[in-house]
């Protein structure tokens, strides 16, 4: 199958966008070591790609603090489990978070273990956003694009999702600390 690549810089470090010549398929930081799809790549062709344009904009406005509606053509590669947590992830809304458990419960899943593995493999990065799950007590967990990564993003929202059961809410005024910290949690934008 031919491929088409094309590198997009964000301020979260070089990205990678796969296509298929109609759909997304992969979408990865360009130094994470996370192949999406074999390489029979025509980056020269990609410029003409109508879902490359498209992911493209998207980026630009999800760097930009923009929520973008119009979430180009998806075809990523994995197993029926894999997509259907993906799909599941699509359905964060934007500026919140899920724990493992939440998405497990959502898909009539018994492991939020299993949930995290298919996490993991996730091939198409932000827009399908893994980024937006954290662990049942509020902690960040892996991200297969790198922890700090993930960190740094989460930093620099500036939005805390309190931990404390009691008052469990979006930028709870007495955890609101701006950082990642031992009691609160950063919300994804």
């Amino acid at each position: 199958m031919k491929t088409y690549d094309s590198t997009y810089i964000s301020p979260l470090g070089a990205i990678v966008i796969e296509s298929d010549g109609e759909a997304l398929t992969g979408l990865r930081f360009e130094e994470s070591g996370v192949e999406t799809m074999e390489k029979t790549t025509m980056a020269d062709e990609a410029a003409d790609i109508p879902v490359i344009a498209e992911v493209r904009k998207w980026l630009d406005d999800y760097f930009a603090g923009k929520e973008s509606r119009n979430v180009p053509k998806l075809n990523p590669k994995g197993t029926d489990f894999q997509r259907k947590v993906w799909q599941a992830l699509l359905t964060i809304p934007y500026g919140r978070t899920k724990t493992y458990g939440e998405l497990a419960r959502l898909i009539g899943c018994r492991s939020a273990q299993a949930v995290g593995q298919a996490i993991n493999k996730n091939p198409i990065a932000l827009i399908i956003p893994c980024h937006r799950v954290v662990g049942a007590n509020g902690v960040l967990g892996g991200y297969a694009f790198g922890i700090e990564r993930k960190k740094s993003y989460y930093n620099s929202r500036k939005l805390i999702r309190c931990l404390y059961v009691k008052h469990r809410t979006d930028a709870c005024s007495y955890c609101h600390f701006g950082r990642i910290d031992a009691i609160g949690t950063e919300i994804d934008n």
